[in-house]
């Protein structure tokens, strides 16, 4: 019988493993999309069409989740009016700025070098939790060393310049890490579905407010960019975002953070199959480096991993793994 029990769990597992597998998969291939995309349009006004149709792909599945609850008859607290709109506002103002940097980005740099910049939030929000006054343990001071070092080896040229579009990454990558924390503080009073929906609705009106006083908005253009704005509203978004939610819930907290990881190897792999990128030894050193340091970062050197004792901290719960960021590209 315990075998059969322990055979199910593993197997259990090993499906919740594959699924968030196929998330960092969608995820790192929305870099090539973001990426393509600029051909056609510019930042703002893809970033507002995108996140208008993430906020419409949740619809569905708030529906669902709203009709099961009175199905169970299930009461759960509800939030007040006031903490709904403010963190719906925080949230999807700070979405707002990091995927604005992050898509500026683009125009400027690669979408391999990208995806393992904007990875660093991994590292950085460790390093933030001293602004909690949480202690950061080995693991996270180690993953710091390495992550710089091998930022320098892929955006730092040996004339010591950095290109635009790398150093608008590495802002946005402590946006994300913002963005974070934001959801962690948020996501114990606000269902997570209904904080989703409300932070891309306001990420994509102010994306579309800015596109309308700073950019031309041409209609052909973004029917040329369709597939990418598809594939980064409605498969980074709205299937993604489900496909975490349910491959989280059977799988070990250190197996997701290092899984979803994956999303900055994928991005890099996209971009080399479908964009013809390419990357000099340099920057494929400084690459494996940043991946061992988001990998260090997320690993419990001890009874217990950082990341997860700031998650604690911010959201008065047991953490669920970094991988709970609650990334929502």
């Amino acid at each position: 019988m315990r075998g059969t029990t322990a055979a199910s769990m593993g197997q259990g597992s090993l499906k919740s493993d594959a699924i968030l597998l196929l998330t960092a998969l969608i995820w790192g291939f929305a870099f090539v999309a973001q990426r393509a995309g600029m051909a056609y349009v510019e930042p703002f006004i893809f970033n507002g069409v995108r996140f208008a149709l993430g906020t419409l792909s949740l619809l569905p599945l708030l529906l669902m989740q709203r009709g099961q609850g009175q199905r169970l008859g299930t009461r759960q607290p509800r939030p007040t009016a006031k903490t709904i709109a403010l963190g719906g506002t925080l949230a999807g103002s700070v979405l707002f700025v990091a995927a604005s940097l992050q898509q500026i980005g683009l125009v400027y740099t690669t979408a391999g070098k990208a995806s393992f910049i904007t990875g660093l939030y991994v590292v950085i929000v460790p390093l933030l939790g001293l602004f909690l006054k949480q202690r950061p343990g080995s693991g996270t001071w180690i993953g710091a060393v390495l992550a710089v070092f091998g930022l320098y080896l892929l955006s730092v040229s040996e004339q010591f310049t950095i290109d635009p579009g790398d150093f608008l990454e590495i802002v946005g990558a402590f946006f994300w890490a913002v963005h974070v924390l934001v959801i962690g503080w948020f996501s114990i009073r606000i269902a997570a579905l209904q904080l989703a929906a409300l932070q891309f609705a306001i990420c994509s009106f102010l994306s579309l407010a800015t596109a309308i006083f700073t950019e031309t908005i041409l209609l052909s253009g973004i029917l040329e960019a369709a597939i990418p704005i598809i594939y980064g509203g409605f498969f980074s978004v709205g299937i993604a975002y489900t496909l975490q939610v349910v491959g989280q819930r059977g799988a070990q907290p250190s197996h997701a953070a290092i899984i979803l990881s994956l999303e900055t190897v994928f991005g890099a792999l996209g971009g080399w199959l479908i964009l013809s990128e390419s990357l000099p030894t340099r920057g494929l050193i400084g690459c494996a480096l940043m991946f061992a340091a988001m990998i260090l970062s997320q690993s419990p050197l001890g009874k217990d991993g950082f990341a997860q004792k700031v998650w604690r901290f911010i959201s008065g719960r047991s953490a669920p793994g970094p991988s709970g960021r609650a990334r929502l590209k």
